[in-house]
């Protein structure tokens, strides 16, 4: 098992009578990309600050390599930060901006060339020591600010929606170029985001949050294919999420049927939200189809059809599709057990984990 470099103990953070962070609770492993996911507003920036001294929880404790370090101040902490507008310094070149934090603590001229220079290399920019700010894009802005910040060998890098600023395809690339560089690195990435694809792809674990609160933890695969509750399901790629009830054990209904799924652990007739994702949609022909739906729209989307519909309840549904159908027709829609995500109204993590502990017990012990 990895080491644990960070850890919130309980952390609240109010401004004035606002409670910003609502009793934070995790553990961050060393040599892991982690994402901080959620809406503007949910604290995810605050935990960031928190982390790197700029700011100091009003209860609770920060954990750092098993020591607390609440009253560290910033410049003492093993961390360094990349900012949304990089921070950079436009009336030095590439070279100086890199070495600042190193001529700040006063290292040798020699040591800060050599260091300045291991760093360039590592973000792909040997060659650009010598570059003025406004002579290079915004990608290779942002490489120096990545620079600037290993430069000084931090134990943690945070990175607070650094990727916000560029365009899409830019974008896209200097994702790769990220989870890349903190493979090679082998340092701890905290990375604060609203854009659930970015996530998505880069993560080793995501925290999802809202209002102040840690929702859900887990790897990409676990936050999209087993959300925890509507928020999660609905925030993280796009959903088909209707009302049903628990029959029992793997039998759920929706949409005017009966359905086998693989979740279990609740009330018989409890009432439950279903999550299908529009991939997991087959169209297929009447009679096939696990439901039937009429379709009211289709939009061509290059490798794909995404149409929308409802069934016979009144439910609405998104599907993609590589096979083609007509606006009015009816049209089967089919899915396996496995694709079926039973969740109970507002569960929170704890009470998810809670209950399938107990679930799993009891099913050992049959």
């Amino acid at each position: 098992m990895a080491k644990t470099i960070i850890e919130f103990k309980d952390i609240v953070k109010r401004y004035g009578e606002t409670e910003v962070l609502k009793g934070i609770n995790f553990q961050i492993e060393q040599g892991k990309f982690y994402t901080l996911l959620g809406p503007s507003g949910c604290g995810k920036t605050t935990i960031l600050r928190i982390i790197a001294g700029f700011t100091d929880a009003s209860e609770g404790d920060v954990m750092f390599d098993g020591k607390r370090i609440n009253n560290v101040p910033a410049n003492k902490r093993k961390v360094n930060t990349v900012f949304q507008d990089y921070a950079l310094f436009p009336h030095m070149n590439v070279f100086d901006n890199v070495a600042f934090p190193l001529t700040l603590r006063k290292v040798s001229k020699k040591d800060i060339r050599t260091r300045v220079l291991d760093a360039l290399k590592m973000v792909q920019l040997s060659g650009y020591e010598d570059r003025e700010i406004n002579e290079i894009s915004g990608g290779q802005q942002q490489r120096v600010a990545i620079a600037r910040a290993i430069v000084n060998e931090p134990d943690v890098l945070l990175l607070d929606e650094p990727l916000s600023a560029l365009d899409m395809k830019l974008r896209k690339e200097m994702q790769y170029e990220l989870r890349a560089l903190q493979q090679r690195l082998g340092i701890t990435f905290i990375f604060v985001t609203h854009d659930q694809e970015e996530a998505l792809a880069m993560s080793d674990e995501i925290f999802v949050m809202n209002a102040g609160q840690v929702l859900q933890t887990g790897s990409p695969v676990d936050i999209y294919d087993e959300p925890i509750n509507h928020f999660v399901a609905d925030f993280i790629g796009e959903s088909n999420i209707v009302r049903g009830h628990m029959v029992a054990d793997y039998l759920v209904s929706f949409a005017g049927h009966e359905f086998k799924c693989v979740d279990a652990g609740m009330r018989p007739n409890e009432p439950v939200e279903v999550v299908i994702r529009p991939e997991d949609l087959d169209i297929t022909t009447v009679a096939k189809g696990s439901l039937t739906m009429t379709v009211d729209t289709q939009l061509f989307r290059g490798v794909f059809f995404e149409i929308t519909g409802h069934d016979d309840t009144g439910n609405s549904w998104r599907i993609r599709s590589i096979h083609r159908t007509e606006v009015g027709a009816q049209v089967g829609v089919f899915f396996d057990p496995e694709d079926i995500h039973v969740m109970r109204f507002n569960e929170s993590e704890e009470d998810f984990d809670a209950r399938l502990e107990t679930y799993e017990g009891e099913e050992s012990d049959r």
